[in-house]
């Protein structure tokens, strides 16, 4: 059987470039040189060697995060040039890299997720009235972006306003949200029009961290990522069904991860991801492990449901 020849795009320019890289780093090592030839691309230097060779590439692997390659922008390029890729296209990931617009859609299908107000750069911020409509503390990050980066829980109304201007470095629009204290969960689908679910991650970070922060993610040794999650068999299948809603509500195709807070016997959205992590380690493949797939087979699969997406009919 001929080698498919692969782009495998990580870096590129978002505040998550390293990660990126680590990642890519990872799966590198992990594809199987007897079914690839292995091309590697980072958009913030590569796009026009990228775009040059693009007739004699065979499928790309987008190991990107944030901006630029999360959000449908490098999905549109891929779609010009003909290349089929893995994971959602241009619609699926635009709108789930906005939490705002995602908590619109998982609002049309019946998906829990926390109160949330949403303001921009020109909205007065009234604390008080803030606290009063949703509680304390309270959760503000940005509306676009990943791996918690710019997020912050607020525990004083008197911070409110920085962490709002913090959150504001990274977006122009940001979101806060009411604080459910809980279980932190996460649940991965694979597939396109018909998802499954794979086996529920739950996640300590040490005492600590307040939640599940950059730091906490990409720090050995911080956070226990079990798998399965310590929940009843009920409470799992509640969580699978919402990430498979999850996945569709947001037009996802390929995989996606949903992350979820758990509280008591109520579980409640947080955000949808289109291109999780993909060290060894990360939750995603984690879950595949747990479900017996390997990380080399979990990148085949990747592979064949991204072929499989791109063929017409």
């Amino acid at each position: 059987m001929k080698k498919l020849t692969l782009a495998l795009l990580s870096g590129g320019v978002s505040s998550e470039r390293k990660v990126s890289i680590c990642g890519g780093d990872q799966v590198y090592a992990a594809l199987d040189k007897e079914k690839y030839s292995v091309i590697r691309y980072d958009p913030k230097t590569d796009l026009n060697r990228l775009v040059a060779n693009a007739s004699a590439i065979d499928f790309a692997l987008i190991i990107l995060h944030g901006s630029f390659g999360e959000d449908g922008t490098i999905q549109g390029l891929l779609d010009l040039l003909n290349i089929p890729y893995q994971g959602s296209g241009v619609i699926g990931s635009a709108v789930a890299m906005n939490k705002l617009v995602s908590k619109k859609l998982y609002k049309q299908s019946s998906i829990p997720f926390p109160p949330y107000i949403a303001v921009n750069q020109y909205d007065r911020i009234d604390p008080e009235e803030c606290a009063g409509q949703l509680g304390m503390p309270l959760v503000v990050k940005p509306v676009s972006g990943g791996s918690s980066i710019g997020m912050s829980i607020v525990r004083s109304m008197d911070l409110l306003k920085s962490a709002v201007n913090d959150a504001f470095a990274f977006d122009k629009t940001v979101i806060i949200e009411k604080y459910i204290k809980g279980i932190e969960i996460t649940g991965s689908v694979i597939g396109n029009d018909k998802p499954e679910a794979l086996p529920v991650v739950e996640i300590v970070p040490d005492k600590d961290h307040d939640f599940f922060d950059f730091h906490a993610k990409y720090t050995t040794g911080i956070t226990q990522e079990i798998c399965p999650a310590r929940i009843d068999d009920a409470i799992s299948d509640k969580a699978k069904t919402y990430a498979k809603m999850a996945h569709k509500a947001l037009f996802c195709r390929g995989y996606s991860r949903t992350d979820m807070i758990l509280d008591d016997k109520d579980i409640y959205i947080l955000e949808t991801n289109t291109i999780p992590g993909m060290t060894e380690t990360s939750l995603l493949p984690l879950a595949a492990k747990t479900a017996g797939i390997s990380f080399s087979r979990l990148l085949d699969k990747l592979i064949e449901l991204g072929i499989k997406k791109h063929q017409p009919g």
